[in-house]
């Protein structure tokens, strides 16, 4: 099986600002977009090539502009400004809160620059999948199915689904509507951005970068309105409470800064998001060594400086405040619009667990094509959408918010763990492998040591034996996520090894181009043979064969003409290979 690492040519050209022309092909012939290969036949992630897997959609049409303003729009969501009240509630202390946002930007650093790391040797979309993927290769598609099952089940915006449809929707809308009425307008904006994505994907991206710049605005806004207090200019009495024994009253429970820290750092979460759609960066490697630095650089000063202004505030307080600056209509937009930037990474993501033909209801072709338009991956925001509505329509949007964000933590913290840990392995067993990009070793050994903290800290019983999340148990969040885990486990486990067994067959893969040039893995079944479904037995004599082999014996037939013919409106031609 061959692997390829790609680098940036030297005398690669300096042009990838120019972010709205999609390229004809995913490896451009100009020399803006030229790649040089490096071979390397140990270490390609899945099934698929580089050139397999980059086939198909709009090829590569983001420059260094729209992937920092992508990350940007990622990361200040509505957690910055959810969640500092929270965070503040379980540290007991402004100082402490405050530390552990400083806390949270060392670590996204270090994450990116690990992240940095992995996505320039393997410049293809699918973020922590491919990583995985290349280091932790046997059990064949272990790691694959784990992580598939997690990040269909939490999807990737079901928690900021809840407080920017639910919370904000409801507040701009000036009216004290039902439970049903809010999840009812929350499940509308998810369908209506699932639509913009998959139907208009160039406007989608026009409204993302312009989203993002509005977002940095906003923050601006926020952090300038404190400055204001601060000078004394305004009916404030003592603008400098806060200030004074900053750390009087901290938490003493490692549970409590465990589970503040899963929230600080899904409030910097996004660092991470070109790495998800690097199939459609121009220039992967330069762009992502810039824009990742870049884009993450922009959220922490303006999440440092804005950080005190939220803290003292209630549970939500961003639509407040942007209806009481900007109006009721600015305050609506941006709650309908915050999940416009945040959805595009998850189809693409989606759409490479559909490729890489883990079996998904209604087969892998339709969910990996880009139908309808032949660009962009409706079937894999559909994906995403399933979730994201599960969530919304399903538990109490008081407890929901904050529980959600625990578990969906906890599993990205078993992901990081794993993915540092195969930085390591690599390190030692490849280390001639070209890297564009290398991790200062302290720094990830920091991340290794705080991802190892966050997965044994929220086991750790509070002070007051409460968790944030009341009535439920402080260690809830962690069983579920470790439950999310193991279905993982389950589900691959059954698809390689229990349903053969049982049935007596074996898995062929088969790679086909779909009509949109999309490359995706198919995994077939082969009757094998078995003692136990003899057709004549030892003496001569026929035996009746179970209605499973027969069913085996005709699907093999059928197995047998897709050698020759493609199947399905989605087909092209196809090749195939045993596994």
């Amino acid at each position: 099986m061959s692997a390829a690492f790609w680098s940036l040519s030297n005398n690669q050209a300096d042009q990838d600002d120019q972010d709205d022309r999609p390229s004809q092909s995913n490896i451009s012939d100009s020399k803006k977009d030229q790649i040089t290969q490096v071979d390397n036949a140990d270490l390609n992630p899945g099934e698929l090539t580089f050139e397999e897997d980059t086939a198909g959609g709009m090829g590569r049409y983001l420059g260094v502009t729209s992937c920092t303003l992508l990350i940007v729009g990622r990361i200040i969501g509505t957690d910055i400004f959810s969640t500092p009240s929270s965070i503040l509630s379980s540290v007991g202390s402004v100082g402490a809160s405050l530390m552990l946002w400083v806390l949270g930007f060392l670590l996204s650093f270090c994450g990116l620059f690990i992240w940095l790391e992995f996505g320039t040797m393997f410049p293809r979309s699918g973020g922590e999948k491919v990583y995985l993927e290349a280091v932790y290769r046997k059990p064949k598609y272990l790691a694959t199915v784990m992580f598939t099952v997690n990040a269909i089940i939490l999807g990737f915006t079901a928690a900021g689904c809840i407080v920017s449809h639910v919370v904000f929707i409801l507040v701009a809308a000036d009216q004290a509507a039902g439970s049903w009425t809010e999840r009812e307008i929350a499940v509308g904006v998810m369908i209506f951005v699932t639509l913009l994505h998959g139907l208009t994907p160039k406007t989608g991206i026009l409204l993302m970068n312009v989203l993002s710049i509005f977002k940095i605005i906003i923050l601006l806004f926020v952090v300038i309105s404190g400055w204001v207090v601060l000078s004394g200019k305004t009916r404030i009495a003592d603008p400098y409470v806060n200030f004074r024994n900053a750390f009087a009253g901290s938490s003493t429970s490692s549970n409590d800064y465990a589970t503040a820290t899963f929230k600080v750092l899904d409030a910097y979460a996004g660092w991470s998001n070109v790495n998800y759609v690097m199939n459609n960066v121009r220039n992967p490697v330069r762009t992502l060594k810039i824009a990742g630095p870049l884009g993450l650089g922009i959220c922490s000063v303006l999440y440092m400086l804005a950080n005190e202004e939220i803290d003292a505030s209630g549970v939500t307080v961003a639509a407040l405040f942007f209806k009481n600056v900007f109006g009721s209509v600015a305050e609506r937009a941006l709650s309908v619009f915050n999940v416009v930037t945040v959805t595009f990474a998850a189809s693409r993501v989606n759409q490479e667990l559909a490729k890489e033909g883990i079996p998904l209801p209604f087969g892998n072709k339709f969910w990996a094509s880009n139908w309808p338009t032949g660009k962009s991956p409706l079937p894999g925001l559909i994906i995403h959408l399933i979730p994201s509505v599960i969530v919304i329509i399903g538990p109490p949007p008081a407890v929901a918010f904050p529980f959600i964000l625990d578990v969906g933590g906890y599993p990205q913290q078993i992901v990081n763990f794993f993915i540092v840990i195969g930085l390591f392995w690599l390190r030692w067993k490849k280390p001639n492998v070209i890297r564009p990009f290398k991790v200062w070793w302290p720094l990830a050994i920091f991340f290794l040591v705080a991802a190892s903290f966050l997965l044994v800290a929220p086991f750790l019983k509070p002070a007051n034996g409460v968790g944030d999340t009341p009535p439920l148990p402080y260690y809830l969040y962690c069983l579920v996520g470790i439950a999310i885990m193991f279905t993982g486990v389950l589900y691959w486990a059954t698809w390689r090894i229990l349903l053969p067994k049982v049935f007596g067959y074996e898995l062929v893969s088969r790679k086909e181009t779909l009509a949109d040039g999309t490359v995706v893995t198919l995994h077939l079944l082969k009757p094998v043979q078995r003692n136990d479904y003899r057709s004549d037995d030892s003496r001569g004599c026929s035996v009746l064969k179970s209605p499973v082999q027969t069913l085996l014996t005709y699907f093999g037939r059928v197995t047998d003409d897709l050698g020759e013919h493609a199947v399905g409106p989605f087909s092209r031609h196809h090749s195939g290979t045993a596994e």
